[in-house]
């Protein structure tokens, strides 16, 4: 009489291991996947707080449209446009005013260009948001920059440090220029206004 062996039934230990190695593979594919993402998600937050500042210094130009139509003298303090200097944001103290010769308005009007000025350079350093000592409510090494070369014409630009290296901004844009350790890394948005001549 013959016994009937059932066959073996499992996996062989060689067949685990290929497993656990495409496992391990996917698993790594997934966590290079988010790393990216989330680069994705800090650069794209960026962009946003960079766009949300260069408005808030467009309502504030448009608001003390009076002034800022006076030959631009409070608030173009951006004097080498070829350069991007003098800039307000990461380099400069807290509620630092560029020296500018604010004297094209009224006292109030030239009071109110400056105090613009200091409480954009305190937006672009993040002073609204503390942790502890540290300021953590801007982007990365923000600057700002003011410029007109016609009067009341403006050109308004926020420039920023991204994570990533991509391409260098066009030539035009040159604040924050040669601020980064690599212009591929320096992010620049900006806007050219007119300010409307008022007679009275």
């Amino acid at each position: 009489m013959t016994r009937y062996r059932s066959p073996q039934r499992g996996f062989t230990m060689l067949e685990v291991l290929v497993a656990l190695l495409i496992l391990m593979i996917g698993l790594l594919g997934l966590a290079g996947l988010l790393v990216t993402t989330q680069q994705g998600e800090v650069e794209a937050y960026q962009r946003k707080q960079a766009a949300v500042l260069l408005q808030d210094m467009v309502d504030r130009l448009l608001a003390n449209n009076k002034n800022a139509g006076a030959a631009g003298i409070c608030y173009a303090f951006t004097t080498d446009a070829a350069g991007g200097t003098p800039f307000l944001g990461t380099g400069n103290a807290v509620d630092a005013v560029p020296a500018t010769g604010c004297t094209g308005g009224t006292p109030a009007q030239n009071t109110r260009g400056l105090a613009d000025l200091q409480a954009w350079n305190n937006a672009l350093l993040g002073t609204s948001e503390v942790k502890g000592t540290a300021q953590v409510g801007a982007i990365i090494d923000a600057r700002g920059c003011i410029t007109t070369t016609v009067s009341e014409i403006y050109t308004i630009s926020v420039a920023w440090r991204g994570l990533q290296p991509t391409v260098a901004p066009p030539a035009a844009y040159t604040c924050g220029l040669g601020q980064y350790t690599d212009e591929k890394l320096r992010r620049v948005i900006s806007v050219t206004i007119r300010i409307a001549k008022l007679t009275a």
